[in-house]
C-alpha cells in the first residue's frame, strides 16, 4: 500500500462529488463506519481529455422488462454492454461473478452500496433494476444452474478486527473504474472458509469454470498493476528487463494474495485507538548491492571539476550508478529515486558533462551555451540557485533565477549560463517566436525536476515545452540533452519514451531502498468531523504527543501546516497544551551555547511572533515573513538552537534544513485557483516525508490543454498544417498514454487495432480543435487545404498564456469604447478565474469592500466574477483584508490580472481601438504599480507614508510641468512640509515625460510621411528608471480616436541627452464634417509603460496641409504592335550585335523605339524591372554614335556593382564589335586623363561623374559629351538623389552654356509623377514613357505577409520557416533569390533553411549535382559560411565575400546547380540573375546614424521583386514580401502602384553648391536662385508644397522658401570656412576649394580646420605618459572624425564587438585630451559611434590584426580605408595652407603608414633596421643585415624595386656659389626639383587592399612654416616660392617624400643668402 493510499484513506473529511441526480443514493451509503471504506466517489468521463464533443446522453426509457428474460444470460449481456459504455477493463464474466455475488447475499445487507461500489453512478438504470428484480434474478438463475453440482453456502461471522495482510487504495479516477470489484473481493475474502469462496460458489452458479476465472482475475490484476492493457485480445509480451531498473525484491507495490490490491510492507503494526487510529510502516529494506556497481571517488574527476564536490569524499550509491551516463555521455536521462537519494548531484553530474563540452585548452567558453533547470516551485528554484551558483561559482559559472518573481534582463541573459525556472515560465520563453530566441539556440542542456508532474494541471505544460524541445532537436539538428529527475514511478517506461530516453542506457529507476536514510513513516487518523472544534482539539493533543516525545528523545522536529497563519496559532497550541502539562520549558533552547547570540539577532527582528516564540524554542517559517526573518530563522533551526520549527510547505521544496522527524498536521489547505479547501498536494506529501513514487501509473492531462497548446504552436510557427501538427502530438506524453492506456482517453481497443498509431484520432482532435481556434479569431484554419495561420488575437493569447475560452469571451464582450467598470466586468469573467468561489464566511468582507470600490461592481458579492471585481479593486486601493482565504484569493487575482490586462491591452492596439487601449493602459499600470489614475503621479516615488499622503491631496489641476516651474519651498509649503521640497523637486524632475515635435509631409493625397522629434524631459535616476523606460507611441485621428500608427519606443539611458527621430507613414484620415475632407488634426501620443500619468499629447494641425497636385494622367499605355524586327536599326553591324540574343524587340522596346533611336528629345523610360531597360539604353547609345560619332556617351549606375555588371556586358558584346573605347570610372578604379580623354564610353557611379564635372571648364572631355544615360533615376528620392539632380542640372546648364545639346536619357520603374520628372529633364509631348507596374514581359505574382514583433532579429528568425514554406510552394524545382538585409542574416537564414530541409528529411533538396563534385569546388572555397551552405545547395552573396568566392556562387546557381541563392540588397542592383521566386525576408536595415532598423526605400524593395521572372530565363515570377506587421498596408499600396519621386537636395545643399561656387559657376546669391531653377526640387515644391516646409505653391511662396534655404546653407558653409559671403556677392575659400575638390562635406573641412594646428610632435617621452609616436594617433583621431564616417555601417550589438576590440589594439578610445589637436567641448566618444569604428578599424589595419570577432570588420576595414586616402590628402593641403611644415610631415607618414599597414615606430619590412639603410648595399651586405630574419628571401626581391631616390635642386634665376643660393630680397623664384632614382607605377609590397599608384609630395619650408609645396607624380617639377624679405643667411630645407613607402623620404638642405 503507498503512501497517497494512506494518506487517501485517513480523510474523514472528504466529500462526495456526486451529481444532484444522484442524492437519493446518500442514503443508502455507509456513514464511514470504517475508515477502509472512505474514498472519493468522483466520476471523471473517460473522453474527458480528448477535444472531441460527445453527444449528449438520452434520457432513459422506461422499457417493460420480461420475468423470464431476467437469467443467466440477460445479466451476462447486460455486463458487457455496462463494460463497453463505462470503459472498465474486466472480461464480462468477471464482472457478470461479481454482480450475482453481491445479489445473493442476505437481504439485510446494504446491497444497493455494494452495486454502486462496484459499478459507479454511470449506470444507475442498470442498478436500479438489479434491486428491483433481485429476487427474480437469483431465481431465474438458480433454476438454470448445473444440476450435477451442489452448491452450499455457508454463513460466516463478520470479522470487524484489523487484518495485516490486506489494506484497501484510494485510486486515480482512471482506475477506479476498472478497478471497483478489486475493493469488494477483499471484503469477500475475509469470509473465506479454506475450500470455497463466494465467488467460486457464484461462478459454479452461473456456469463459469473456476479455473478460468482465475486465469482472467489474474491476468487482468498482473496488468493493472503496472500499466492497463491496451487490448484483452492481444497476445501476451514478454516484459523486457532494463539494465539500469533496480528493485529489492518487488518494490515498492505489495499486492495481496488475489492482486486485487496493495498491501502494507511486512511488519507494519496498526494501532486503534479512541480518537484515532494510527498505522506504523517500518523502514524498507536498502536494496543488495549489484556485482557490477563501482562507487565513484571524487579524485576520479579531473582538477577543474573536483572544487565543485568540495566536502565531497565520493558520490553516493545512485550517483555512482548513474555517473557513466551522466558524465560521460550526452545521452537522454530519466532518473526515478527516491527523495534524499541525490538526485541534485546526478543533476550537477550532467551540468558538469555540458561544462566540459565548451571547455578548450582550459577555458570554459561561456558565451556558447545555456543550461536550463526547470523546477516545479519557485522556492525551489530559488534552492537550486543558491546551491548550483555556490558550487559552480569557482568556474566563473553564473546561475540566475527566471521566475514570475526574478525576471533578467536582456543583458544578464546574455551573462548567465544557467538559468533556474519553473515550467511556465519556460514555456512562456520558448513558445515565444520573437521572444528570447537567441536563449532559446544557445540550450545545450534541458533538465526537468519533479517530472512526475505530468499527472497533474501543470504536466501539460511540461509535455509542451519537452515536445517543443524535441521538435527544435529534430529542425535544427542542434544537440539538447533532456534530463528528468522523479520520484519513483510505476510507468517509468512510458515517461523515458515521452522524453526521447534510450531505454537501455539513459533510464534509472530506484525504488525505496535506496534512500540513504531509512524512513519510518506513522499515519494518524483522527475520528472526528473535519474542522469541527472537537476535530481541531484532538489535532493539537495529538501533534503535541508526538512532538514533544520526539523532543524528549533529543531531536529536532519540523512540524508542517497549510497556511501562514496556522504556523503562528500551531506554535501557540503547542505551547498551551505544554502549560497544561507542566512542560514550558521542554523546547526551550536556552541551554544551547549560541543561545545568547541568537537572542540578540532574534531581538532586532520586527516580528512580534518571532520574538515571542523564540525564548520557548519555537519557530516559525512561511513566505510572507521577511526574507531577513526567514534566513535567521533557518539559520537558528540548523544550529539547534530551536526545537522545533513551524513551517509551510513551501519550506519543503525550498530550503533544504536538516530534521530528524517531520509532522504534517492537517492535510487541506487552501487554492485560490479552485478557490476553496483542498487536499494538499501529493507532491507535497511525497516531498515533506521524503517517501518516492506513486504506485499507480500517471496519466497525461495534455488534452485538457489542447486549445492553448496547439495555439501556441501555430503562434510560434512550428506547426504550420494538419500533417505538422499530428506529428507534434506524437511527441507528447499524451500520445503515449493514449496508445498505452486508450480507455482513459475515449478509444476503444477495436479502433487502437485499426489505426495503430491513432493518426485517424489524432487527426480529429487537431480539426476540431482547429476549427475552434478559428471560430475564436485566432488562427486562419483552410479545411480544404489543411493550412493553420496565426492571427494577432492567437499570438497574443500564446504570449500572454491567456486560455482559449477568455479570448472566446472577450470576443463578445469588448468594445471600441469603454469605461474601466466594463474593462473590470469583462476581465473578472474570464475563465482564469472561473475557480474564484464564494463563500458564505467572506461576504461580509466583501460588502465592506465594495463600498470602498472606484468603479461599479457589475455582479456584486454574490457571483465569483463579482467577488474577483471586488477583490482586484481592492487590491489596487490597497486595502486591508482580514480572511486568510481572501488574501490568497487577491494574490492569484491580482498576479493574473496584470498578465490578461496586457494581453487586453495588445488586443485593443491589433484593433486599432484607440479609447479602449487607453483606458485598459491605464488600468494595467494601476494594478502594477497598486494606484488609480486619478492619484496624483508622483505618489509612484519612494517617500514617507507622511509625503505619499500629502502628495496625493495635491489637487490634479497641479500639473507635473507647473511643479517643475515651482522652486522648493513652493513645493514644500504645496504639502505643508518645506524640508521636504528639495526632495520633492527631485522627484518632479525625475517623472518621465517627453517633449514631442513633429513635422508632416504628404506622399501622395492618401499616404502622409510624419517625422517625430522625441526630446526626453526628465532627469534619469538608475534606481528608478533603470537602463531603459518604455514608451508606447502611437497616432489617432481626432473625430473617431481610431489608431493610425502605433509603435513601441525604448528610451535607453545614453540617449537621455538625446533628440530621436522617428519615421513613419500613416493614411490621410477622412473626414465628413470638413469641406476638404480632412480632419482639422490628428493626435500623437506618448505613454510610459511604467509610469502612470506619464503622458504626451501632441496635437498636429492639418489646417496648413496641401495634398500634392497631380493633374495629369501619368501612365502610359502599352499599345497592340506587331514586335519591330531588328533590322529596323538599318545598320548591319547593330543588328549582328542583337540576334545573338533576340530577333524582335520586345512590346515596351518596339514602342520607345522610334523616339529612342530615331530622334534627340530627351527620353523619361518608366517600366517595371525586367522589361527591357538596358536595351533601351543601348538603343540611346547607338543614336549618339550615329549623330555625334566623335562625342562620348556616360553611362550612370547608382551601385558599382551595377557598373560592373555593365562594364563587362558592354565591354564584350558593344565596345569590340563597335570599335569603341569603354572606360571604367568608380571609386575603386580610377584611370588616368590620358584614358578618359581617349574614351568613348564612359561608365560611372553618381558620385565619381559629379565629382568629375565639378571641374568641367577645366576638363574639356566633360564638353565632348552628348548623350547621359542614368539608370534608376528614381533613385532621386533616395540619399544619394541629390548627387543624381546635381548632375542632370549641371549637364543642363553646360548645354546651355556650350549651346551643345547633351541629350538625358532616364531609366526608371513606373513613377506616380512622371510628368514632374520630365518637365524637369525637358521632355514634352514627346519622350515621356511611364508604364504600368502590370506591364511586364513576364506576370509577377505578389504577395505580402506581416510578422509581429518588436525587436529585429527574433522577428526575422520568425520570418524563416514562412520563407521555406514559400518556397516549396511556389518554386520547388525553380531557382529562387532571398533577399535580407545583413550579411549575418545571409548566414542565419541558411543555417535555418538546412534545418527545415533536414526536417523534412531532404535536407539535399537544394542541390542539384553530385555531392563528390561539389565537396570539391567547397575545398577552394575560403569563406566558412560558404562551406557550410553550399553542399546543401544554398549560395550566399554579399560584399564580405571575396570576388573568387562569389563568382563561383554566381555561376553555381546561373547554371542551375545550387537552387537557392541568399543575398544582401546590393545583389538587386548588381547582378542579374534568373529567379522564378523572389523572398524579400525584412524590409528593415540597421542604420547607424538614427542607431536602430530603417526600411528599405521602396525603389530598393522593387529592385528586389523585379529579380523574379526575368524574360530570358522564366515565363512567370512570384515574389513574396515578409514585413513588419504594422507595415503591411504600407507596403500593399505601393508594391501594386507606383511611388512618387521626391526631392532630397534640400536636405543636403551645402556640398553642391559648395562645388558650384568653387568651380565659378555660382557668384552671387542671385546666381545661387537661377541655379536651383534647373533643380528638380524647384518643380516639386511647388507641386508639393507641405512635404517641404513650403507655405504653399505659388510662386512667390516658393522663390521665399528658396531664399531662405540658400540664405541658410551659405550661413552654414560660411560658418565652415568654405565660402566668404560679402552682401550679394560669394566666392570660395581656399577651404571650400578643398572640399570640393576632394569630394568632402562642409563639417569635415570644419573639423580640419579647428583641429589641425601647429605643435605637431613626431615622436613622445612615454615615460611622461606619452606616446611613442607622438602625435601621430591624434592624427588618426582627426581623419576618422570626418563625416564621412556618417555612413560606415554599425550593426546590432557591435558597439559591444567595438569594447572587446579596444584592449586589443594601442590606443583607447577615450584618450587623454592634452593636446592642441583634441576637441574639448566634443562629447565623450561611445562605442556605438561609427566614428570610433573607424578609429578601431584604422588602428587594426596599421597593427595588421585580422583576428575579428566579426567576419564584417574585414570588408569595413576597407571600406575605412577607401575613404581615408582622399581625407588624408585633403588634410595635408589644409596643413599648407596653413603652412604647418611639421604637422604636413606627420600627415604625410600617415598617408604613407596607411599603406603600408605599419606604425610610425615600425617599419614596412617588421624588422628593426630602417628600409634607407639598405640603399646602396650589395647582396653580400643584404644578406649579412637580414641575418635571421624569417622573410629575407622576400625583402632581397623587394629591395632593388624601391625608391631610393637622390634629389638635385636648382633655383631658376638665382646664382650658386659654395652651395649657397644668393638671391635678391622679396623677389618670387621658382625651384626646380628633379627625383632621380624614382619610380612612378603602383607601389610595391602595399598592404593597401587596392592598387596604389606612387607618387611625391615635394615640401619646400624654411624648416618651420612650408613656403612651397606641390604634388608629382613624374620625376621633375617646379615650386614657386618668394625669397625672404630679412637679408642674411636662410636655412631651407626641401622634403620628398614618396606617397606610398614609410621611411624613404629624403631632406636636402637648401642655404639661401639673401641680398639686395
Amino acid at each position: 500500500m503507498t503512501l497517497l493510499e494512506l494518506y487517501q484513506e485517513f480523510h474523514p473529511e472528504v466529500t462526495f462529488n456526486l451529481e444532484e441526480s444522484l442524492k437519493k443514493f446518500n442514503d443508502h451509503l455507509q456513514s464511514f463506519k470504517e475508515i477502509l471504506n472512505v474514498e472519493n466517489i468522483e466520476y471523471n468521463d473517460p473522453f474527458v481529455e480528448s477535444s472531441v464533443p460527445r453527444e449528449p446522453t438520452p434520457a432513459p426509457q422506461v422499457i417493460p422488462i420480461s420475468q423470464d428474460s431476467l437469467d443467466r444470460n440477460w445479466l451476462l449481456n447486460q455486463c458487457e454492454e455496462h463494460m463497453v459504455n463505462s470503459g472498465m477493463l474486466l472480461e464480462p464474466e468477471q464482472l457478470c461473478t461479481d454482480v450475482f455475488s453481491i445479489l445473493r447475499k442476505p437481504a439485510s445487507e446494504d446491497i444497493e452500496s455494494a452495486l454502486v461500489d462496484l459499478l459507479g453512478y454511470s449506470n444507475l438504470d442498470f442498478i436500479g433494476k438489479l434491486v428491483a428484480h433481485r429476487s427474480t434474478i437469483i431465481d431465474n438463475i438458480m433454476r438454470d444452474a448445473p444440476a450435477e453440482k451442489e452448491i452450499v453456502q455457508e454463513k460466516h461471522p463478520r470479522v470487524n478486527r484489523p487484518i495485516y495482510g490486506t489494506q484497501v487504495t484510494v485510486q486515480t479516477e482512471a482506475e477506479k473504474l476498472a478497478n471497483k470489484q478489486a475493493r469488494k473481493e477483499m471484503k469477500k475474502q475475509k469470509k473465506l472458509t479454506s475450500g470455497e469462496t463466494e465467488n467460486a460458489t457464484s461462478a459454479s452458479i452461473l456456469g463459469f469454470g473456476g479455473e478460468r476465472l482465475r486465469e482472467i482475475r489474474a491476468q487482468q490484476l498482473a496488468d493493472n498493476a503496472s500499466a492497463p492493457k491496451v487490448s484483452n485480445n492481444r497476445p501476451k509480451v514478454e516484459t523486457p528487463v532494463y539494465p539500469n531498473v533496480y528493485q529489492s525484491g518487488d518494490g515498492n507495490s505489495h499486492l495481496s494474495m488475489f492482486g486485487t490490491q496493495y498491501v502494507l510492507p511486512t511488519g507494519t503494526e496498526r494501532i486503534d485507538e479512541k480518537d484515532f487510529e494510527e498505522v506504523q510502516i517500518p523502514v524498507s529494506t536498502p536494496a543488495p548491492v549489484r556485482t557490477s556497481e563501482k562507487r565513484i571517488t571524487i579524485d576520479m574527476f579531473e582538477e577543474w571539476i573536483q572544487p565543485t564536490f568540495k566536502g565531497y569524499t565520493g558520490l553516493n550509491r545512485v550517483q555512482s550508478i548513474v555517473y557513466p551516463i551522466a558524465f560521460q555521455t550526452n545521452e537522454n536521462m530519466l532518473v526515478c529515486a527516491p527523495t534524499g537519494a541525490g538526485k541534485t548531484d546526478v543533476a550537477m553530474l550532467t551540468v558538469l558533462r555540458a561544462i566540459s563540452q565548451n571547455r578548450q585548452n582550459g577555458v570554459i567558453d561561456l558565451d556558447n551555451f545555456k543550461i536550463i533547470y526547470v523546477a516545479p516551485m519557485k522556492a525551489l528554484a530559488a534552492e537550486v540557485v543558491r546551491k548550483f551558483s555556490g558550487r559552480l561559482a569557482h568556474m566563473g559559472i553564473k546561475v540566475r533565477e527566471l521566475t514570475g518573481d526574478m525576471q533578467m534582463t536582456k543583458a544578464e541573459i546574455v551573462e548567465t549560463q544557467m538559468i533556474v525556472t519553473t515550467p511556465e515560465k519556460w514555456d512562456v520563453v520558448t513558445r515565444k517566436s520573437v521572444g528570447d530566441t537567441e536563449l532559446v539556440q544557445k540550450v545545450q542542456l534541458l533538465i526537468i525536476d519533479e517530472v512526475h508532474l505530468l499527472h497533474e494541471d501543470r504536466g501539460a505544460v511540461i509535455e509542451s515545452i519537452v515536445a517543443r524541445t524535441l521538435r527544435l532537436v529534430e529542425s535544427s539538428q542542434s544537440m539538447i540533452r533532456i534530463v528528468g529527475l522523479s520520484a519513483t514511478l510505476p510507468n517509468y517506461v512510458d515517461v523515458a519514451s515521452f522524453l526521447g530516453v534510450n531505454l537501455y542506457k539513459g533510464l534509472f529507476y530506484f525504488d525505496s531502498g535506496f534512500r540513504p536514510i531509512p524512513l519510518e513513516q506513522n499515519f494518524i487518523g483522527i475520528k472526528s468531523k473535519s474542522g469541527s472544534p472537537m476535530y481541531r482539539s484532538k489535532l493539537n493533543e495529538i501533534t503535541y504527543s508526538k512532538v514533544s516525545e520526539l523532543v524528549r528523545d533529543g531531536h529536532q522536529v519540523m512540524v508542517f501546516v497549510h497556511s501562514r497563519k496556522d504556523t503562528v496559532q500551531s506554535a501557540k497550541a503547542l505551547l498551551e497544551e505544554a502549560r497544561n502539562f507542566g512542560e514550558e520549558s521542554l523546547f526551550s533552547g536556552q541551554t544551547h551555547e549560541q543561545y545568547g547570540i541568537a537572542l540578540k539577532d532574534i531581538q532586532k527582528s520586527r516580528n512580534r511572533e518571532l520574538k515571542e516564540l523564540f525564548p520557548f524554542g519555537l519557530g516559525i517559517h512561511h513566505a510572507g515573513m521577511l526574507r531577513s526573518d526567514r534566513t535567521m530563522t533557518e539559520r537558528m533551526f540548523e544550529k539547534g538552537v530551536l526545537k522545533v520549527l513551524f513551517c509551510t510547505a513551501t519550506l519543503a521544496w525550498g530550503v533544504n534544513l536538516p530534521a530528524y522527524a517531520v509532522v504534517i498536521k492537517g492535510t487541506q489547505l487552501y487554492n485560490a485557483e479552485k478557490g476553496a479547501f483542498v487536499d494538499l498536494s501529493i507532491l507535497d506529501v511525497l516531498q515533506i516525508f521524503g517517501r518516492a513514487g506513486r504506485q499507480h501509473p500517471i496519466e497525461s492531462s495534455f488534452g485538457k490543454n489542447l486549445e492553448n497548446n496547439l495555439n501556441a504552436e501555430i503562434s510560434l510557427g512550428t506547426i504550420t498544417n494538419i500533417e505538422e501538427a499530428i506529428r507534434w502530438l506524437s511527441y507528447t506524453y499524451y500520445f503515449v498514454r493514449m496508445r498505452k492506456n486508450p480507455f482513459q482517453y475515449g478509444i476503444d481497443w477495436k479502433e487502437l487495432e485499426a489505426d495503430p498509431t491513432l493518426v485517424g484520432r489524432r487527426r480529429d482532435m487537431i480539426s476540431i480543435t482547429a476549427r475552434k481556434l478559428h471560430k475564436a479569431q485566432m488562427i486562419v484554419f483552410d479545411d480544404r487545404t489543411g493550412y493553420l495561420t496565426s492571427k494577432d488575437l492567437g499570438r497574443i493569447a500564446s504570449n500572454f498564456y491567456i486560455n482559449y475560452d477568455t479570448i472566446d469571451g472577450i470576443n463578445s464582450v469588448m468594445r471600441p469604447q469603454m469605461t474601466e467598470a466594463d474593462v473590470f466586468a469583462m476581465l473578472s469573467k474570464s475563465t482564469e478565474f472561473q475557480n474564484i468561489n464564494v463563500r458564505q464566511e467572506e461576504i461580509v468582507e466583501l460588502k465592506k469592500l465594495e463600498q470602498n470600490c472606484e468603479c461599479k461592481v457589475k455582479g456584486g458579492t454574490d457571483t465569483s466574477y463579482g467577488k474577483t471585481n471586488i477583490l482586484l479593486q481592492a487590491y489596487i486601493s490597497k486595502s486591508r483584508i482580514d480572511d486568510f482565504a481572501l488574501i490568497s484569493d487577491s494574490g492569484y487575482v491580482a498576479q493574473n490580472s496584470s498578465r490578461i490586462l496586457r494581453a487586453l491591452f495588445e488586443i485593443a492596439l491589433s484593433r486599432n481601438w484607440g479609447p479602449v487601449a487607453s483606458v485598459i493602459h491605464s488600468l494595467c499600470l494601476s494594478v502594477e504599480r497598486r494606484l488609480w489614475s486619478f492619484q496624483h503621479p508622483l505618489t509612484q516615488f519612494d517617500l514617507p507614508a507622511e509625503i505619499l499622503y500629502k502628495v496625493d491631496q495635491i489637487p490634479n489641476t497641479i500639473s507635473i510641468e507647473e511643479m517643475r516651474d515651482m522652486s522648493e519651498n513652493e513645493l514644500g509649503e504645496l504639502i505643508r512640509h518645506v524640508r521636504m521640497g528639495s526632495l520633492l523637486k527631485k522627484c518632479v524632475n525625475q517623472f518621465p515625460l517627453l517633449q514631442l515635435s513633429a513635422s508632416i509631409a504628404p506622399i501622395t493625397k492618401t499616404v502622409l510621411r510624419v517625422t517625430l522629434e522625441i526630446t526626453p524631459d526628465f532627469q534619469w535616476f538608475d534606481r528608478m528608471h533603470g537602463n531603459m523606460e518604455p514608451f508606447y507611441i502611437w497616432v489617432e485621428e481626432s473625430e473617431n480616436a481610431e489608431i493610425l500608427y502605433t509603435e513601441t519606443f525604448l528610451l535607453h539611458k545614453r540617449q537621455i541627452k538625446e533628440t530621436q527621430k522617428l519615421g513613419f507613414t500613416i493614411p490621410i484620415p477622412k473626414s465628413n464634417s470638413t469641406a476638404d475632407g480632412l480632419p482639422s488634426q490628428i493626435f500623437i501620443r506618448a505613454l510610459s509603460d511604467r509610469w502612470l500619468g506619464a503622458e504626451t499629447i501632441l496635437p498636429v494641425s492639418f489646417k496648413h496641409l496641401i495634398l500634392p497636385d497631380q493633374h495629369r494622367a501619368t501612365h502610359t499605355d502599352l499599345l497592340p504592335l506587331d514586335p519591330l524586327p531588328i533590322s529596323a536599326l538599318h545598320d548591319s553591324l547593330l543588328e549582328a550585335i542583337c540576334e545573338q540574343r533576340f530577333q524582335f524587340f520586345n512590346p515596351v522596346q518596339t514602342q520607345v523605339f522610334h523616339t529612342l533611336y530615331n530622334t534627340r528629345h530627351n527620353v523619361l523610360l518608366g517600366a517595371p524591372t525586367g522589361s527591357g531597360k538596358t536595351v533601351a539604353a543601348e538603343l540611346a547609345l547607338w543614336s549618339a554614335f550615329r549623330d555625334y560619332p566623335n562625342s562620348k556617351v556616360v553611362y550612370i549606375a547608382p551601385l558599382k556593382a551595377l557598373v560592373r555588371e555593365r562594364v563587362e556586358d558592354w565591354g564584350r558584346r558593344l565596345a569590340p564589335a563597335m570599335g569603341k573605347k569603354l572606360v571604367e570610372l568608380t571609386g575603386d578604379t580610377t584611370p588616368d586623363i590620358i584614358t578618359i580623354e581617349k574614351s568613348d564610353i564612359i561608365i560611372t557611379t553618381p558620385e565619381k561623374w559629379d565629382g568629375v564635372s565639378r571641374s568641367w571648364k577645366k576638363r574639356k572631355y566633360v564638353s565632348q559629351v552628348s548623350c547621359v544615360i542614368i539608370d534608376e533615376i528614381h533613385l532621386l528620392g533616395g540619399d544619394r538623389g541629390p548627387i543624381l539632380e546635381v548632375i542632370v542640372s549641371r549637364m543642363n546648364y553646360i548645354s546651355a552654356f556650350t549651346k551643345n545639346k547633351i541629350r538625358i536619357v532616364g531609366l526608371s520603374t513606373a513613377l506616380a509623377n512622371a510628368t514632374d520628372l520630365a518637365d524637369w529633364l525637358g521632355i514634352g509631348n514627346v519622350g515621356l514613357f511611364n508604364f504600368r507596374h502590370s506591364v511586364r514581359p513576364v506576370p509577377l505574382e505578389i504577395y505580402i505577409e506581416g510578422y509581429p514583433g518588436k525587436h529585429y532579429c527574433p522577428r526575422m528568425i520568425s520570418m524563416n520557416k514562412p520563407t521555406y514554406a514559400a518556397i516549396v510552394t511556389h518554386s520547388p524545382t525553380q531557382p529562387v533569390i532571398v533577399f535580407v538585409s545583413s550579411r549575418r542574416q545571409t548566414r542565419l537564414t541558411a543555417q535555418d533553411l538546412i534545418s527545415l530541409c533536414s526536417n523534412d528529411e531532404n535536407p539535399k533538396r537544394f542541390l542539384n549535382m553530385h555531392e563528390e563534385e561539389m565537396e570539391f569546388i567547397c575545398s577552394q572555397i575560403k569563406d566558412q559560411a560558404l562551406k557550410i551552405t553550399l553542399p546543401f545547395g544554398i549560395g550566399l552573396h554579399h560584399a564580405g565575400i571575396v570576388d573568387k568566392d562569389r563568382r563561383v556562387v554566381e555561376e553555381l546557381f546561373c547554371n542551375g546547380k545550387i537552387q537557392v541563392l541568399i543575398a544582401t540588397s546590393t545583389l538587386a542592383w548588381g547582378v542579374n540573375f534568373p529567379a522564378h521566386l523572389v523572398v524579400v525576408k525584412g524590409t528593415e536595415f540597421y542604420d547607424a546614424k538614427i542607431k536602430g532598423y530603417k526600411d528599405f526605400p521602396i525603389t530598393d524593395v522593387l529592385q528586389m521583386m523585379g529579380r523574379a521572372g526575368r524574360p530570358q530565363f522564366d515565363d512567370s515570377g512570384v515574389a513574396v514580401i515578409l514585413v513588419h506587421d504594422v507595415k503591411k498596408d504600407f507596403y500593399k499600396k505601393f508594391l501594386h502602384e507606383p511611388f512618387p519621386v521626391e526631392s532630397s537636395l534640400h536636405e543636403c545643399l551645402h556640398e553642391h553648391l559648395n562645388a558650384e561656387i568653387a568651380s565659378g559657376t555660382i557668384k552671387s546669391k542671385q546666381d545661387a536662385m537661377d541655379y536651383m531653377t534647373w533643380t528638380y526640387l524647384y518643380r516639386r515644391v511647388a507641386m508639393n508644397p507641405t512635404f517641404y516646409g513650403c507655405e504653399d505653391g505659388t510662386e512667390e511662396k516658393v522663390g521665399l522658401y528658396l531664399s531662405q534655404l540658400i540664405e541658410k546653407t551659405l550661413f552654414e558653409l560660411n560658418d565652415s570656412f568654405c565660402v566668404s559671403v560679402e552682401e550679394d556677392n560669394v566666392k570660395a575659400t581656399p577651404f571650400g576649394a578643398i572640399a570640393s575638390y576632394y569630394y568632402l562635406r562642409h563639417s569635415t573641412i570644419k573639423t580640419m580646420k579647428q583641429r589641425l594646428a601647429r605643435g605637431y610632435a613626431n615622436t613622445g617621452n612615454p615615460e611622461l605618459g606619452e606616446y611613442e609616436h607622438g602625435h601621430f594617433s591624434k592624427l588618426m583621431r582627426i581623419l576618422c572624425d570626418a563625416a564621412e564616417y556618417d555612413d560606415l555601417p554599425l550593426r546590432h550589438n557591435e558597439d559591444l564587438v567595438n569594447k572587446e576590440l579596444e584592449p586589443k589594439l594601442p590606443i583607447p578610445v577615450r584618450e587623454k585630451r592634452d593636446s592642441p589637436f583634441d576637441d574639448a567641448s566634443q562629447p565623450p566618444y561611445k562605442y556605438d559611434d561609427p566614428h570610433v569604428k573607424a578609429f578601431l578599424l584604422l588602428q587594426a589595419h596599421l597593427s595588421r590584426f585580422t583576428n575579428f570577432s566579426c567576419a564584417d570588420y574585414i570588408t569595413d576595414t576597407i571600406s575605412v580605408l577607401d575613404q581615408s586616402i582622399r581625407i588624408t590628402q585633403a588634410m595635408i593641403d589644409v596643413a599648407k595652407f596653413n603652412g604647418y611644415y611639421k604637422l604636413m610631415l606627420g600627415l604625410v607618414n600617415l598617408l604613407q603608414c596607411i599603406k603600408q599597414a605599419i606604425w610610425p615606430t615600425e617599419n614596412m619590412f617588421g624588422i628593426g633596421t630602417k628600409p634607407i639603410e639598405f640603399k646602396n648595399k650589395d647582396r653580400e651586405e643584404l644578406l649579412k643585415m637580414l641575418s635571421g630574419v624569417k622573410n629575407a628571401k622576400e625583402i632581397l626581391k623587394i629591395i632593388p624595386k624601391l625608391p631610393f631616390i637622390e634629389v638635385e635642386l636648382n633655383v631658376i634665376d638665382g646664382k650658386q656659389k659654395h652651395g649657397r643660393w644668393y638671391l635678391e630680397s622679396g623677389k618670387e623664384y621658382t625651384l626646380s626639383v628633379t627625383i632621380k632614382n624614382g619610380r612612378i607605377g603602383e607601389t610595391i609590397y602595399s598592404k593597401f587592399p587596392k592598387p596604389q599608384t606612387q607618387s611625391y609630395f615635394i615640401i619646400l619650408s624654411d624648416r618651420d612654416a612650408v613656403v612651397g609645396f606641390t604634388r608629382v607624380s613624374h620625376t621633375t617639377s617646379r615650386i614657386k616660392f618668394k625669397c625672404p624679405l630679412n637679408y642674411g643667411e636662410h636655412d631651407f630645407g626641401v622634403d620628398v617624400m614618396n606617397d606610398g613607402y614609410y621611411g624613404l623620404d629624403l631632406f636636402t638642405n637648401l642655404r639661401l643668402v639673401v641680398v639686395e
